[in-house]
Parts: structure tokens; C-alpha cells; sequence
């Protein structure tokens, strides 16, 4: 239901050497000027490639349970067509990011969906406000959406009364989406595309799906192909608002036969469900305000739980990522190690994924400040066409940054200008402001080895 805070990179001042002389030359800023920002303006929602039967069960999970856990009665949605609006101080990123999803939204999952014009009234508003105000009422949010209430007064007024509370919906007519109007343009369009699809249609996340934005591990930033084909399902005739999860069940089978024929095929893998002590363990492990000791525990807990399941999936990769996220600054051992297994699990079941991709950051970063350059080069490489046809712009940038220091160091310094160029118009996209591009870049170029650097 809401977007958490979860950072592209774990803290890579970690792999630098913390020798006090050194400090002040490695974080000396770049004299580059920025070029304009890029932006994709085609988005890939890719295949699906799961059987069906697994995706009825990811739907009534999806669609018939909150994140609390609290079971949802019977389906909800909007019925007739769909309005959208904008208030508040929205970015300037956002009318476009808007349009190219609501185009989506019409041609791949089929729904009726566009921009309210003057006068007309909407049934989904976008409010855009500050992010310490959004997060004073929801903390650790990044953005969040609610039922029944035409924009932030209206939600503050009527919050904790009922009014607001998914569980006692019969239907949809109204909900708010609130997001953050000082973030990056790419942290406006992930919320976007994460918020005004559960305004739509399922309010849980599943961190067994891999390919889905309806996971909290914040791999995907946009709708996938899979996300769409449950928007396709959700609003197709054969379901219908006040479902039960047993009558949708029933209808599932046949539905998603006509709308995936691809998916037509048996399998012997069921739907293995998540246990709440795994759910808590990594959300423990992923909290900010917690102790690094206690995120470190919880982290080797979540990796114990997921071995113990007997898991080969992506939920056992994910608790070795994140495993190696908070083992960083403390053991760097046992974080190469997490990284290294977990970056092998997602390679055996996805290939060159976002997934990999997002641990290959993290190995790519460990090679350059330990002056392994082809290996940096080698990872970044592999991995940035996935980051590219994710349309992840903040996790492209950090690849290209890494990859043009380890071009730099090894004495290809042309290659490495071009390289780095490019990172930085994807970066304004990616981390907003020219200070937070900058801060990204230096503190890639601090993980140069010193004696190579030029």
C-alpha cells in the first residue's frame, strides 16, 4: 500500500580504506558540468513467464490480503471509467511520467483510464506535497495511498475513523495517491506507477513474486508484464465488485487461459507461502532507526528462516542480499560472501537480470576499491542493459559512474569521460538535484585505489 525508502546502494564508503590522510583528496568534488537529464520514453513491461495456476494464487493473494495481514472481504474496484488529477506542486518530471503510464494502463492492462480534464471530477488524485510532511504522518514511507478522500486535508481529517480503511470498502469511487514534490523525478514516477496501480486494483506485496512491483524488495520501479496482466484480470468481465476470494478463484482458471495462453502448462511447484517471522525479520533487518547489531541479526535470521523453508527462489536470494547490505560496514567478509550466493541464485533463475544487477553494483563497487578493474568493468558491463530495459535510471547511473573510475584508473581515460558523461544525465533523472548527482559521483570516485587513480 505504500512505498518504502529503500536505497539503490548500500553504504560503499565502506569499501574505502578509512586512513584519515586520505579522506579529504577522495571526496575532492568533480568540475564537470551536468548535461541535460535523460528520460525513457518507452517503457518495457517484458513477458510472463510463470504458469497460470501459480498466477490465480499470486491474484487472490494480491487481491484478497492487506501487507498487515488483515484478510480483505471480497474484491473492490472502480467501475466506468477512471479520472485521474493532479494537485498540490507537482514536478515538472511528473506530467510526462503521468501520461506514459496512464498509456500503459490503457493498452496493456485495458483499462479506461486518462487525465480529468477542468471541471470533470476524478476518481484518483495525486496530491504532491513535501516529503517531511508526508512523512511526519507516515514514517518511512515514500508514498502511500488511501481510500475515500479527495486529497491530504481531506485524509488528514478523516485518518484512523474508518473512512480510510480498505477492509470496510464495498467499492471504489474515490482514493488519493500522496507523494513526495522535492524528491528525484525517478522517485516521483516509481510512486506513480506503485501507487496509482494499488489505487487500482491489489493492496498486498509478495516478496515471492519476481517480477512484479508488488514486492517490497523495490527491484522493479515500474509495472511489469506481470503486473499488468493482473490489472487485465482485475478489471476484465468475469470478475466483479464483491467478489469473494472463492468465487474469484473459480473464475481465475478461464480468465487467465484467454489472457495468458502462453501460461497454459502444468507444473508441480506450488505457491510456497511466506512465513510472518521471515516478513518480520527482513523488514527488521531493512529498518533504518534500528541498530547496525540488530540489523546484522535479523538479516542472518531471515537467510536461516529462508534455508530452513528449504527455498530456492528469489526470497532466499533477497535475505542473502540483504544480508550483505548491512554486513558491509562491520564484516565485509561475510557480506562478499552473501553477495556472491545470493548474485549466483538470481543469475540460475533469471540470468541477467535487474536482480543481478542490482548485486553486481554492489560486487562491482567492492572490485574497483580493492583495483580490480576488469572485474568491475566485466560486472558493470553485464549489467547495465538490465538496469536500461528496467528504465532504472538511479541504478544505470551507478553503474556507468563505477564503471567510467574503473576506465579512469586503468588509464582509458577518453573511454572513461564518455561513460561518465552519459552517468550523469541519467543521474539527474535518477537522484534529482545536481548536488545529490555530484554527491553520488564523488563518492563512486573515492572507491578508485589511490595509486591508480589519475
Amino acid at each position: 500500500m505504500r512505498r518504502f525508502v529503500f536505497p539503490i546502494l548500500c553504504l560503499m564508503a565502506a569499501c574505502v580504506p578509512s586512513t584519515e590522510n586520505e579522506v579529504p583528496g577522495r571526496n575532492a568534488p568533480t568540475a564537470m558540468a551536468l548535461p541535460p537529464m535523460k528520460t525513457f520514453t518507452t517503457q518495457r513491461g517484458g513477458g510472463v513467464n510463470r504458469p497460470n495456476s501459480q498466477i490465480a494464487q499470486d491474484f487472490l493473494d494480491l487481491t484478497f490480503q492487506m501487507e498487515s495481514g488483515r484478510q480483505l472481504p471480497w474484491l473492490t474496484r472502480f467501475e466506468g471509467p477512471i479520472k485521474v488529477a493532479v494537485t498540490g506542486q507537482a514536478p515538472a518530471s511528473l506530467e510526462g511520467d503521468l501520461a506514459r503510464l496512464l498509456a500503459r494502463l490503457r493498452s496493456e492492462a485495458g483499462i479506461d483510464i486518462s487525465r480529468a480534464r477542468s471541471g470533470e471530477t476524478a476518481q484518483i488524485i495525486v496530491e504532491a506535497i513535501p516529503r517531511k510532511t508526508l512523512q511526519k504522518a507516515v514514517p518511512q514511507a515514500a508514498c502511500f495511498v488511501v481510500p475515500n478522500v479527495s486529497g491530504w486535508s481531506e485524509f488528514k481529517r478523516n485518518r484512523g475513523n474508518g473512512k480510510t480503511d480498505w477492509t470496510r470498502l464495498s467499492n471504489r469511487t474515490k482514493a488519493t495517491v500522496i507523494i513526495p514534490n522535492d524528491v528525484s523525478p525517478q522517485e516521483v514516477r516509481d510512486c506513480l506507477h506503485e501507487e496509482i496501480s494499488q489505487a487500482l486494483g491489489p493492496l498486498n506485496d509478495l516478496y515471492r513474486l519476481p517480477d512484479s512491483i508488488f514486492n517490497d524488495d523495490n527491484f522493479h520501479t515500474i509495472l511489469t508484464g506481470f503486473d499488468m496482466l493482473i490489472l487485465r484480470a482485475y478489471y476484465s468481465p468475469q470478475l466483479k465488485n464483491g467478489m469473494t476470494r472463492g468465487q474469484a478463484a473459480r473464475a481465475l482458471p478461464g480468465l487467465l487461459s484467454r489472457l495468458n495462453p502462453r501460461g497454459n502448462r502444468t507444473t508441480n511447484v506450488g505457491a510456497n507461502r511466506t512465513p510472518k517471522q521471515w516478513n518480520d525479520a527482513i523488514t527488521s533487518a531493512l529498518a533504518i532507526r534500528t541498530s547496525q547489531s540488530q540489523r546484522a541479526s535479523q538479516a542472518a535470521k531471515a537467510v536461516q528462516i529462508a534455508q530452513s523453508q528449504g527455498w530456492k527462489d528469489n526470497r532466499l536470494a533477497f535475505s542473502l542480499f540483504v544480508q550483505g547490505r548491512v554486513s558491509l560496514a562491520s564484516k565485509p567478509e561475510t557480506a562478499i560472501s552473501a553477495f556472491v550466493q545470493s548474485g549466483n541464485i538470481y543469475r540460475q533463475l533469471y540470468g541477467a537480470s535487474v536482480h543481478s544487477a542490482h548485486v553486481n553494483t554492489q560486487m562491482a563497487a567492492f572490485a574497483l576499491s580493492s583495483g580490480k578493474l576488469d572485474v568491475a568493468i566485466r560486472l558493470t558491463d553485464e549489467s547495465i542493459p538490465a538496469a536500461r530495459n528496467s528504465s532504472n535510471a538511479a541504478l544505470l547511473a551507478t553503474l556507468m559512474m563505477i564503471k567510467a573510475e574503473a576506465l579512469q584508473a586503468a588509464g582509458r581515460g577518453e573511454e572513461a569521460r564518455r561513460v561518465r558523461l552519459d552517468s550523469l544525465g541519467w543521474g539527474r533523472y535518477g537522484f534529482g538535484s545536481e548536488r545529490n548527482v555530484r554527491a553520488r559521483l564523488n563518492e563512486i570516485k573515492a572507491l578508485a585505489p589511490r595509486r591508480v587513480r589519475s
